[in-house]
């Protein structure tokens, strides 16, 4: 289940996203009853934290 922590300084951004793209990340947040911005924070989370590293032979950013 989708959890988050709330509190965090923040910032806005403009991103432009591929409409099939915005439409999973809306269809996600209906599913689980929370905010389209709280589902991009986590998939961004997630992606940062396991995004390949040529330099190091885990895949996990230091």
């Amino acid at each position: 289940m989708l959890e988050f922590t709330k509190g965090f300084e923040s910032v806005n951004k403009t991103f432009r996203l591929p409409v099939p793209i915005v439409e999973q990340l809306e269809t996600l947040a209906g599913k689980y009853n929370t905010s389209v911005n709280k589902i991009v924070i986590q998939c961004l989370e997630y992606a940062l934290e396991n995004i390949a590293d040529p330099d190091q032979k885990s895949n996990k950013v230091s």
